[in-house]
């Protein structure tokens, strides 16, 4: 079983496609250097920042309908939520032989999701008072899930459009969920960037030392 499972991982297309190789590693570094800087910045703070204050909703939080659209979009970010995604992510990959993005969606998500579960202690800021808020998880995973979307289709574009391709999906799923969360008063807006910094940090190397380890195999 082990064998075959092997061969299947190695004879599988990529996690992370050659095109995307360089400019995902930079990416990573990128965004572990704005997450550590994040951090420090926010490091025990309970207020919105001069950048938060402006983006910050009123005290009625965004208005029907947009409510149930921030809802929905939040709920995807929700433990049930997410493993319903993940199911279907995770079929999807099987069915169309693509093992290593299979483990790629469960290693990715899940280890930037624990990350930023792991920093919100760790830096201490807080919203509505006892709320640790940095990073955001539910960016995180919004944007984790949507750059392993991005590596599928991106082996078969040149690399500007790849890059193209991998930046505004990871930007668009971002924000979306960032929206979400702002607006319906669970983080403030320094704390997505935080949240989208970590995804971008955390799976590209996930998926790089995914083909490393399967291409031995």
């Amino acid at each position: 079983m082990k064998e075959v499972v092997r061969d299947r991982l190695k004879t599988s297309p990529r996690a992370l496609p050659v095109v995307l190789r360089t400019p995902s590693l930079a990416l990573a570094v990128l965004g572990l250097l704005a997450l550590i800087a994040l951090g420090l910045r926010f490091a025990g703070h309970s207020a919105p920042s001069a950048f938060d204050a402006p983006l910050l909703p009123g005290p009625d939080l965004v208005g029907d309908p947009w409510w149930y659209f921030a809802t929905a979009i939040d709920f995807c970010g929700e433990p049930l939520g997410a493993v319903l995604i993940l199911v279907l992510v995770i079929g999807g990959c099987l069915l169309t032989h693509r093992l290593r993005t299979a483990v790629l969606a469960v290693a990715g998500c899940g280890l930037t999701v624990a990350v930023t579960s792991v920093l919100k202690p760790l830096t201490g800021r807080t919203i509505h008072g006892t709320y640790l808020s940095f990073p955001s998880g539910h960016t995180a995973f919004a944007t984790a899930l949507a750059l392993t979307g991005a590596y599928v289709l991106a082996g078969r574009l040149s690399r500007f459009a790849a890059v193209a391709w991998l930046l505004g999906l990871a930007l668009v799923a971002g924000f979306l969920m960032a929206w979400a969360e702002v607006g319906l008063g669970a983080h403030y807006p320094t704390d997505t960037i935080g949240g989208f910094a970590a995804a971008l940090a955390i799976v590209p190397v996930t998926a790089y030392w995914i083909d490393r380890i399967a291409d031995r195999g």
